[in-house]
């Protein structure tokens, strides 16, 4: 297939190149119209067609492959392994769902799930697209904290959680944040399901409000749920992510044109076959998780390994032999995880049998060429590095194996992915940016299927937060620096605004600032991402203390920067804590009050500052530089 012409159709006639791709999926009444654009920037996708998620996950399967794996559970953390074919799946979401209908969820229902990497957790979420309810599944690593802002936004009818999960061969009890976080929070769930992993000893039960998953489902051992067929349009999932103000965005995603778009990416991104294995080494808690351990895999037939452990753990060949154990063809993973292998003993990569492996795609974060040569080197395979966000639920850049796998350009995720009008602007003008020029990273609407819809309750964040950067022309913002060389790869530079990515994970330097201040030692901070060999970027923190005497000494700066730590992950959970704070007496501001974090970030990475004329006070600048030693 050529990737051109390809390309070229899903741009030029969206309409009939989408029409196509429905085909992919099952539905309960066919789309009367492919695509509504008549209120910019918002579209509609399969208007008036109706379907479900966890049918075409599950149940339409079961006529063909009801007795193939569709999941594996593996722990290195407790030595579980269990595998749970099509029909067996298909019996426990059937139980799960007859749980939560039991408890009040019903169609448009939120229900917060806060689960380690396990079975269940999978059965939740597929139980919730059964319903017609809308999940929003929260990472496990954030605090009570960042769970109450979620669950303030969401204001779920139910949440589930477990006692604890595992990691590192330590328990990390999740109840009593849980307990916490509906203590915070103004509008609580008025039930909590939970999964007693037996791990939590102290775990406290409150009559009236939790319920044991365990007991529930002898209840409802032999309950069928019947499908609640939705609007293409309806919301399936609420995910958040870090913006660059202190409060998380809820982006919405829709039922219809997810489904689609995932389907298709199994054939085009992927190349992927039904029957087959995929390894996907995120979490639930992220979009990955959401797309390729849960949704994707399962939509194409597949069978999906679910894995809750360390990439090191027990030893560093655990994945690989994952990947001979299960046969798997397809695997997916982060710049940031190979980093960390890398620096293990390569003979890991040899031991086991990967025959079964076409590919390795990598996403997350911007690939290194060294780590993309010891990683592809080491197993045979061609790895694949492909770009995307959580807004867009799959691929923005791809290499599309499935269409025409170009050669691979280290440094670049490849080219457009079919559907997304790819521009890169100037970030003042808006005009397009030529050959090698740096410029902000944008899509023409619409927005392909797959995408969000919109903000969470909040239809004027989405059109600001996405598309309000250019004046003249309507353009959704990915946020991201790139440049197009003169073959058409395309390379990511870094973020435009004050979020960044550290070893993978989105977090907006806004939230972080606001956990430090809020400890009663700190006067003002300033938060800024910098340069990590194995994480990509790492927090920094830099601070004003209201009493100097805190830190006339080592032993006062080194004590005051672990209880400000300590702050962070108290509020926001260990994923957010800064790698160093620096204490200073004043931070760099324009006459007008502005913090220059740019200029923060370029002098502690030894970079150019760039124009400081604004500049109110040049020993704050000076104070920088001393404390980072340039």
């Amino acid at each position: 297939m050529d990737y051109q012409a390809f390309y070229r159709r899903s741009i030029d006639d969206p309409e009939s190149f989408w029409g196509d791709q429905a085909e992919l999926i099952d539905w309960h009444k066919p789309p009367q119209k492919i695509l509504d654009q008549s209120n910019p920037p918002f579209r509609k996708w399969f208007v008036g067609g109706e379907t479900n998620l966890c049918y075409n996950a599950v149940d339409r399967h079961l006529a063909t492959r009801a007795e193939q794996p569709a999941l594996i559970y593996l722990s290195s953390e407790t030595g579980e392994e269990k595998q749970y074919t099509y029909a067996e799946l298909h019996r426990e979401v059937n139980r799960c769902a007859a749980i939560m209908r039991s408890l009040g969820v019903k169609q448009g229902e939120r229900v917060v799930i806060y689960m380690p990497m396990i079975a269940e957790a999978i059965f939740c979420m597929l139980a919730c697209a059964r319903l017609g309810a809308v999940h929003s599944v929260v990472f496990g690593g954030f605090a009570a904290h960042n769970l109450a802002l979620r669950i303030d936004d969401a204001k779920p009818c139910l949440l589930i959680c477990a006692d604890a999960g595992m990691r590192g061969g330590k328990a990390v009890p999740y109840k009593h944040l849980v307990d916490d976080a509906i203590k915070e929070a103004k509008f609580p769930p008025p039930k909590v399901l939970i999964v007693d992993r037996g791990l939590d000893p102290d775990m406290h039960w409150q009559d009236g409000r939790d319920v044991d998953y365990w007991d529930a489902r002898d209840d409802f051992r032999d309950a069928e749920v019947p499908v609640t067929w939705l609007e293409a349009n309806e919301p399936s999932y609420i995910l958040y992510t870090s913006g660059t103000t202190g409060k998380p965005k809820g982006v919405q995603r829709d039922v219809g044109g997810y489904a689609v778009a995932l389907a298709s990416t199994m054939k085009y991104v992927y190349n992927a076959n039904p029957g087959e294995a995929m390894f996907t080494t995120s979490d639930i808690g992220w979009v990955v998780g959401h797309s390729y351990i849960v949704y994707g895999p399962l939509l194409h037939g597949m069978t999906t390994i679910v894995y809750e452990g360390l990439p090191t753990k027990p030893d560093a060949g655990i994945w690989w032999k994952i990947v001979q154990d299960h046969k798997v063809t397809t695997m997916f993973s982060s710049p940031t995880a190979v980093r960390v292998l890398k620096k293990q003993d390569p003979a890991w990569l040899k031991k086991y049998d990967l025959s079964s492996l076409r590919y390795l795609f990598l996403a997350g974060e911007p690939l290194d060429e060294t780590t993309s040569r010891w990683i592809s080197d080491g197993l045979g395979v061609p790895v694949l590095d492909h770009y995307w966000q959580t807004e867009t639920g799959w691929a923005m850049l791809s290499y599309l194996p499935g269409v025409e796998l170009k050669p691979n350009r280290f440094g670049s995720p490849g080219f457009p992915a079919y559907g997304f009008n790819i521009r890169i602007v100037n970030d003042l003008t808006g005009e397009v940016c030529g050959p090698n020029e740096k410029g902000v990273l944008t899509v023409v609407p619409p927005l392909p299927p797959g995408c969000l819809s919109t903000v969470w309750g909040d239809d004027n964040r989405y059109v600001n937060s996405y598309f309000g950067q250019f004046e003249k022309q309507l353009l959704y913002s990915s946020s991201d620096w790139a440049l197009r060389d003169a073959d058409g790869y395309t390379f990511i530079l870094g973020r435009t605004d004050d979020v960044i990515n550290t070893a993978g994970h989105r977090l907006g330097t806004r939230e972080i600032e606001e956990a430090l201040q809020a400890h009663p030692a700190i006067a003002e901070v300033a938060v800024v991402g910098l340069h990590d060999e194995v994480k990509g970027q790492v927090p920094v923190g830099f601070c004003t203390v209201k009493d100097p005497a805190l830190i006339a000494d080592a032993a006062g700066r080194e004590a005051l920067e672990k209880s400000c730590i300590a702050k962070v992950a108290e509020l926001l959970g260990a994923v957010a804590k800064p790698y160093k704070l620096h204490f200073v007496t004043a931070l760099p501001k324009t006459r007008s009050g502005k913090l220059l974090r740019r200029s923060i970030q370029a002098l502690a990475e030894g970079r150019e500052t760039g124009d400081l004329s604004t500049l109110d006070d040049p020993n704050a600048l000076e104070e920088i530089r001393k404390a980072v030693g340039r």
